[in-house]
């Protein structure tokens, strides 16, 4: 198979059939769900659930940092591969980013480091994301361990360096330009931007086509030229890259980092992009549809807190949303393969 044949049939099937663009299947889930709260809204509590920026502005913001770790995992899965590190990833840098950011106090975790303009602590943040993620893809590429079990074992390892980086202690008193990250709707417009960054790469540059093309047939890829160890190094060091930013963009938001920062957030930004229609088969999935998937999962959130459902429902309805969505995948990979 030559490299033009990747490009034309297996990375854009979407396109030559000139099929709907499968966001708008996501997008009409998103609206029902929103419409199923609106209702209920002002059954249960007399008032209207959408109609409410403040509501919605939170919500938002909340879910943006899920959406960054979510565009990451994405690409990975893509690639038929998992990445179960980002929550912890997330912690690590977090803790590091916030050690490098302090004001002068007593209190500094490194007196000598304290004041530093806010680009030292964000690459030194990023920079601790993307070697998790170079690692998590060398692993995975060179030594043929499954994505599952390296991802694990970084999970577990970027947890216990966020813990004994400050001997589990709190960091607190950023200066104020590290804490601007955080503010206001920067959180969104970050995430918004590494949306539409890695919307274009995957759908517009050889970057992308390389990731759809190991996605859907490893072998057929290796066969057309394409070096898949070193691609698949280079998509977990994205994956890695972007929990770094997750990690600075929550610590600069909630002016404090903490080891128990980021749990879970891997489950939740797998499930963003499951729900959005990216395929845990790989090979299949868009940006646009995460995004989606995030909104989605944010406006769950937030109605069960509106509605005042206690949050055990939320991650009982969280999980058969997740199951309903892969078995909705499964349905249509079959009829893909029966077509």
């Amino acid at each position: 198979m030559s490299m033009q044949q990747i490009d034309t049939a297996v990375v854009a099937p979407d396109r030559s059939r000139r099929r709907l663009p499968p966001e708008l299947n996501i997008l009409s889930v998103l609206l029902g769900v929103a419409l199923i709260f609106e209702v209920l809204g002002w059954i249960l509590q007399g008032q209207s659930f959408l109609l409410n920026p403040q509501r919605l502005t939170i919500m938002i913001l909340q879910v943006s940092v899920i959406g960054i770790i979510a565009v990451g995992v994405t690409q990975v899965i893509i690639t038929g591969g998992i990445d179960l590190s980002s929550g912890s990833v997330v912690a690590m840098s977090a803790m590091v980013s916030m050690s490098f950011a302090q004001i002068a106090t007593d209190r500094a975790i490194f007196p000598a480091l304290t004041d530093l303009p806010a680009i030292v602590p964000i690459v030194i943040g990023l920079t601790c994301g993307l070697l998790a993620g170079l690692i998590n893809g060398a692993l995975i590429a060179y030594t043929g361990i499954p994505p599952f079990i390296a991802t694990l074992g970084m999970m577990v390892t970027a947890r216990g360096f966020a813990k004994w980086y400050t001997k589990g202690q709190p960091i607190s008193f950023p200066t104020s330009e590290f804490a601007a990250i955080g503010s206001g709707i920067w959180p969104v417009v970050i995430f918004l931007t590494v949306a539409v960054i890695f919307h274009i790469c995957l759908r517009y540059t050889r970057y992308g086509k390389f990731t759809y093309a190991i996605g859907a047939n490893l072998q057929a890829a290796r066969v057309s030229g394409i070096n898949v160890k070193a691609h698949l190094v280079k998509v977990y060091a994205v994956a890695g890259l972007l929990a770094g930013l997750a990690g600075i963009v929550t610590a600069a938001r909630a002016q404090t980092a903490q080891a128990g920062m980021g749990m879970m957030y891997e489950l939740d930004a797998i499930a963003a992009a499951v729900i959005g229609g990216t395929s845990l088969a790989g090979g299949a999935g868009r940006i646009t549809g995460t995004v989606i998937g995030t909104l989605i999962l944010g406006l769950m959130t937030s109605g069960f807190t509106f509605l005042r459902i206690d949050a055990y429902y939320q991650e009982i309805v969280k999980g058969i949303i997740i199951v309903a969505a892969v078995v909705a995948d499964v349905h249509r990979q079959k009829k893909r393969s029966k077509a």
